[in-house]
This record gives structure tokens, C-alpha cells and sequence, in this order.
């Protein structure tokens, strides 16, 4: 991905999404022709000259010392996931980085054995995932609980299930919120890998065949995902209350673990209960049609 377009559709959207009474700033009367705060304010703010944010502004990040970014960051109003996308864009402009990350991607098939046996010590659905949302391994339960994603498979990529299988928008009830948050997801990953080819190609099909990842993409919005509650239709174990949480991998950069938790003696713990005892059985055919055809491709 070109790292300086990504630097200029960021800042500017920021600055767009400022109205001058949020950032404090005083209104002379007339028509502004701008939407949000002008670039001179914008500088002002941040202490620096207007040529000097314009220069930001236009995607040129390389040699801005952190002090710059800090303060770039105050006046945007930037909070922690932006934060860390910004320097994120601003470490990837820097040309040692680029030359050593231009071509690298996270390609692997799956996991160490050993994270493997991690996963099969959950006693909750789980699954291992790089940054791109490739689902490279599960366990039992998480094979279960994604099923219909699996196929006969053993890996998918979540964000292709979200926006190019219609069935997901069944799977998920909250589906505007889970597949806006994966676009934010995978933005974050693009300010942070920008090189990676399989991201690349990822979002170029997603945008491609998809009108929701299209217009999401655009806002160039990006979260940090710790935790997160989930609503989920499954078509045996029927209606499941669950919340993620993401584990990192601290020997295995750019690799999470995702684990659900869920209330007990609750009706989600009785669900889940018969899907463990249901996916000791032989490969069922459960595949839900969904109805609403919201994440379909265009």
C-alpha cells in the first residue's frame, strides 16, 4: 500500500472531523469553505508552521521526530488507537523500514505445535489469527462455533466470511458493528505492515466486491481490539451471548489468540454445552441461508 496516501487520507479526515469549537478555536464570522478545521489551524495548534503541517499533511512523514507526532496528535484529538496508527504510518515512511519490510507477509499456514496445544487447553471456543484476519488455527469448540465459516476446510479469513458470504449476516446479530470494527481492524494493519502483499490483495478484493467494506474503508477509521461482546446465531447451539478477548502472542509477532468467555449458569452456557457435546460428532451440514443478504457481494 502507498504509505504517503495513507498518511494524507488519515490526517485529512482527522482534520475534517474537527469542528473549530471542539478543538477551541475562535470563529471571525463568514462562511467557512472548509469542512472541520483549516490546515493554519490545524499548525497552530500543534505548534508548527502551516508549511511545515501542509508538508505532513501531504503524506511526508519521513524524519518527523515523535515530539512532532505527539503534538500532531494533541491537536487532532486523536485517541489511543489513531495515536498508534499515526506512528505506526509515521515508523513505515521511515526508508530503513521500508526497505526492510517491502515484500515481507505474514504467509504462514498455521501454528506452532505448540501454540496449538494452547488452544486445545481452552475449554472455550478459540482460535489463533495474524493481522489480516486469516484464522489460521482453532480448537475443537472454535471449529464448532465457526462451522459454517470452516466449511471443509481448516482456516478462513474472518473479514471474507463477513463481507462475501451473506450467511454471516445470520451468524452475527450486531453485523454492522462486527464488520465495521474488522475494517477498522484491518486499517490498523495497513499503518502498521503497509508492505504486506496479502493485505494488499485482501482489501483490493474486499473493496472490489463489496460496497460495505468499500465505504467503511474509506472513513479511514481504525480500534484497537482488546474485547469485545458478541450476539451470535449459531444454527445447532441456536442463540449465544459471548465476549471476545485477545490474548497476544508475545513469541509469535503479529499473531492473537481469540478466546470467548460467557456468563455461567447462564442459557449461552447451556448452548454451549450441547455445541461441545455436538462437535464430537462426525462433520454436519448446518449452513444457515441468511436472509437480510446484507454483507453480499456487489
Amino acid at each position: 500500500m502507498d504509505n504517503r496516501s495513507e498518511v494524507r487520507d488519515f490526517l485529512t479526515s482527522r482534520r475534517e472531523r474537527l469542528t473549530p469549537e471542539q478543538a477551541g478555536v475562535p470563529l471571525f464570522g463568514g462562511k467557512r469553505r472548509v469542512k472541520g478545521l483549516r490546515r493554519e489551524e490545524v499548525a497552530m495548534l500543534a505548534g508548527m508552521s502551516t508549511d511545515y503541517y501542509t508538508r505532513l499533511e501531504r503524506g511526508n512523514l519521513s524524519g518527523v521526530s515523535p515530539a512532532v507526532l505527539e503534538s500532531l496528535a494533541r491537536a487532532l484529538q486523536l485517541d489511543e488507537a489513531e495515536r498508534a496508527h499515526l506512528l505506526d504510518l509515521a515508523d513505515s515512511a521511515q526508508p530503513a523500514v521500508a526497505g526492510r519490510r517491502a515484500g515481507r507477509s505474514s504467509s504462514r499456514a498455521g501454528v506452532r505445535p505448540g501454540v496449538q496445544r494452547i488452544l486445545d487447553t481452552i475449554h472455550a471456543p478459540a482460535y489463533v489469527r495474524n493481522g489480516r484476519m486469516d484464522i489460521l488455527a482453532t480448537n475443537r469448540l472454535g471449529r464448532a462455533l465457526f462451522t459454517e465459516a470452516v466449511g471443509s476446510g481448516t482456516t478462513f479469513n474472518l473479514a471474507r466470511y463477513l463481507f462475501l458470504d451473506p450467511r454471516s449476516a445470520d451468524f452475527y446479530r450486531d453485523w454492522r458493528t462486527v464488520a465495521s470494527d474488522a475494517v477498522a481492524a484491518l486499517r490498523t494493519e495497513a499503518g502498521r505492515n503497509p508492505y504486506d502483499r496479502g493485505l494488499t490483495d485482501l482489501v483490493g478484493e474486499l473493496s472490489t466486491r463489496s460496497e460495505w467494506f468499500r465505504t467503511w474503508w474509506a472513513t479511514h477509521d481504525v480500534k484497537l481490539h482488546h474485547t469485545a461482546a458478541k450476539s451470535i446465531h449459531h444454527a445447532v447451539a441456536g442463540e449465544l451471548e459471548l465476549t471476545g478477548e485477545a490474548l497476544h502472542l508475545p513469541g509469535e509477532p503479529g499473531l492473537t489468540i481469540i478466546t470467548y468467555t460467557w456468563e455461567p449458569a447462564s442459557p449461552t452456557a447451556q448452548a454451549l454445552a450441547f455445541l461441545d457435546s455436538w462437535s464430537d460428532r462426525p462433520a454436519s451440514g448446518a449452513d444457515g441461508t441468511s436472509s437480510s443478504g446484507r454483507p453480499a457481494a456487489n
